[in-house]
């Protein structure tokens, strides 16, 4: 099976998960279990072998996965849904922490996204992302001292710490603005509707605050433009956004969403997004304004989302390092035109001070540091040495 085919039937099962539709599966042949283990491989690598999963009895048992395969399947479809409720039963405690001491908390992404799958223990969840309108740094020192919880750095815009093994991310804004304007105007955006009402997450007697349709519809369409860009995406994300628009379609700003868009340079991504979400997915285009076909870039999108793979770390050093980074971003310079509104130079030039800045700070602090120790001692003077003709021993002589 060449990978052509394989995408096609990975697409035609989704297509069957997403909306309910067996009808989806007439077409789909039958697999020889080399070319099951491929497909299993790619809805795992993916996000979607749960969503993926699902629809395997709606084929004629001489169409379905080897049982051996079958059985491995189903384990790790058991391993998404008993995260997925591990970060339930995180979540309502941590709702009800804050809540205890009088902190609102709004949900953002995740968790919250699987409310629109057919199954929502199918959506595999990582960690949760939280904001609590401007009480982050109270609500850190409160879980730190009641809870005994190390709370760390994180990426410069949010904190970290783990509750139960979950990770959880403490935004303190929405979008990472240090290195882009437009990344700060949209987080500026994102800020003003952050207080708008929106829905609740019902965690059994715990009510969890989310936000309104059109700060998740702009939320989610920066976020996942962003991971484009920095370590690319999955066709987890494309389901997202294919459930988010169908369940929540008519409660979007529509007009602010393509303005914000427009603003932001992002308007081949979304476009692109768009286009993969009804070619491949199933998505109605009657369910989004109308969107530029872009047939050579959505390809090339397709072609990269589906060969994703964990991004490799830079390597340690200041030349290695940098160059390495230098490499990447070289290469990924055609998703900068598709996100953001920033010149490929300018960001080049900014990028690259930022850079230099930061480990010139670091070399800064290792001069004053080697400056601060005391001076080693001056070594003792020399004394010449003579050797006694008679006796053959050696005299010092200052």
């Amino acid at each position: 099976m060449n990978p052509s085919e394989l995408e096609d039937r990975l697409f035609s099962l989704l297509r069957a998960a997403l909306w309910r539709r067996p009808d989806a599966l007439a077409g789909f042949g039958p697999c020889d279990p080399a070319a099951w283990e491929r497909l299993c491989a790619l809805a795992a690598r993916q996000g979607v072998a749960a969503l993926v999963w699902e629809v395997l009895p709606f084929l004629p048992e001489d169409r379905r996965p080897p049982m051996p395969l079958r059985l491995r399947w189903a384990l790790r479809v058991g391993t998404v849904e008993s995260r997925w409720r591990r970060q339930r039963r995180t979540l309502a405690r941590l709702a009800a922490f804050y809540a205890r001491h009088g902190i609102p908390m709004l949900l953002l992404k995740g968790c919250g996204l699987s409310r629109f799958y057919p199954v929502p223990e199918h959506r595999p969840c990582g960690d949760i992302d939280i904001w609590l309108f401007g009480h982050r740094a109270e609500g850190d020192e409160r879980m730190a001292r009641e809870w005994g919880i190390r709370i760390a750095a994180g990426s410069g815009h949010h904190t970290t710490f783990r509750i139960d093994g979950i990770p959880v991310e403490n935004h303190i804004d929405f979008i990472d603005s240090a290195r882009y304007a437009s990344d700060r105007r949209f987080g500026e955006r994102l800020a003003r509707r952050a207080a708008e009402p929106g829905g609740c997450l019902d965690l059994g007697g715990m009510r969890v605050r989310l936000p309104s349709a059109t700060f998740d519809a702009l939320f989610l369409m920066r976020h996942m433009a962003v991971h484009f860009v920095l370590s690319g995406i999955t066709v987890r994300h494309l389901t997202d956004w294919a459930l988010f628009v169908a369940g929540s379609r008519s409660r979007i700003d529509w007009t602010e969403f393509r303005t914000a868009v427009r603003e932001a340079g992002m308007q081949p991504f979304a476009d692109c997004v768009q286009a993969l979400c009804v070619d491949c997915l199933g998505m109605e285009p009657a369910w989004v304004p109308p969107f530029r076909r872009r047939a050579v870039l959505e390809r090339r999108m397709l072609d990269d989302v589906l060969d994703f793979r964990t991004p490799e770390p830079p390597p340690e050093g200041l030349l290695r390092g940098g160059w390495f980074r230098l490499r990447r971003w070289w290469a990924q310079r055609w998703k900068h035109r598709m996100v953001y509104a920033e010149s490929l130079t300018g960001t080049f030039l900014r990028l690259s001070w930022r850079w230099l800045t930061r480990h010139s700070r670091r070399f800064r602090r290792f001069r004053r540091f080697r400056g601060s120790r005391p001076a080693p001692p001056d070594p003792p003077p020399k004394k010449n040495k003579t050797r006694n003709s008679r006796s053959g021993s050696v005299d010092q002589k200052g």
